[in-house]
């Protein structure tokens, strides 16, 4: 039976866009010739491990003229998770494992929170203001979602469907970068490790840290308990899934050779615990 993920956020969804002449009105918001607004690789992969990318790029459609933001903001961690899609590609690609990647900057929509958070759609960034965010009409709200959100939070759902079908329990790593500072607090944490209530892959996860020398932060500098994680809140929580989200600190994977370091460093990470065979049941934490 397939998990039906979508009931729990039914009355969180939009409401209908309003009618216009008696029909929908369809605001198309990606150009013909313009990317997908999901990307999956090694979708056909026979092993158990599936690696999120929910800020994967910093994409925004012609039709909304960078949001009205200037374009240096695009390229900072307001608009995408520098660094992370490329060390994502490298460890999916090692483990020769399936990897979703959104392609749209968070800026449009956040696919990693929920529909009530005001994060949703920023107005406001870290400085800087996005002015397609205020006084947004319902109709945009509406468009925007089923053109980035759904799809994006839909191949996860299909694909983790089809991966149970086959008997499989998937093991899903949620993959991310993070600041070396903000507001003018230092990150010191090279590598956190957030989660929810489920230990089986963050507590080994962050001992192997640990043991290679890294001071790994455990639900710093944000929690997995409060709506940092909203991807694995729908998606892989309530289905009993292993899970754990990564952040990598940016400064160090803004280079070639930091993506190739820490990419070769996750890896290690990771195959110390991903094989463990408590990873292999459906669990419930509270």
């Amino acid at each position: 039976m397939e998990f039906n993920w979508q009931n729990l956020y039914i009355s969180k969804r939009p409401s209908k866009t309003k009618q216009c002449l008696g029909k929908e009105m369809d605001i198309q918001i990606l150009a013909s010739d313009e990317p997908s607004p999901v990307h999956i690789i090694n979708e056909n992969s026979q092993n158990s491990f599936l690696f999120l990318c929910d800020h994967a790029t910093s994409f925004i459609p012609r039709s909304r003229n960078n949001l009205g933001v200037d374009d240096h903001h695009l390229e900072r961690h307001v608009a995408y998770d520098i660094g992370i899609k490329a060390v994502t590609e490298i460890v999916a690609n090692h483990f020769k494992s399936r990897a979703i990647f959104s392609n749209f900057s968070r800026l449009l929509v956040d696919p990693n929170r929920k529909l009530d958070n005001p994060g949703l759609m920023p107005e406001i960034s870290d400085g800087c203001h996005v002015p397609a965010n205020m006084n947004m009409t319902p109709e945009e709200r509406e468009a925007r979602l089923k053109t980035f959100y759904w799809p994006y939070q839909n191949k996860i759902s299909s694909t983790i469907d089809d991966m149970v079908k086959t008997g499989e329990v998937p093991i899903i790593i949620s993959m991310h970068s993070m600041t070396h500072e903000m507001d003018g607090e230092p990150r010191p944490w090279p590598v956190c490790v957030l989660w929810n209530y489920d230990p089986r892959i963050p507590l080994p996860l962050i001992e192997s840290f640990k043991n290679r020398g890294f001071e790994c932060g455990d639900n710093v500098p944000y929690t997995g308990r409060d709506g940092h994680g909203g991807t694995m809140d729908l998606q892989v929580n309530p289905r009993g899934l292993p899970n754990a989200l990564i952040e990598v600190r940016q400064d160090l994977i803004s280079s070639a050779e930091g993506i190739a370091e820490w990419a070769a460093n996750l890896i290690e990470a990771f195959e110390d615990v991903l094989h463990c065979p408590t990873l292999k049941e459906i669990r419930h934490y509270a």
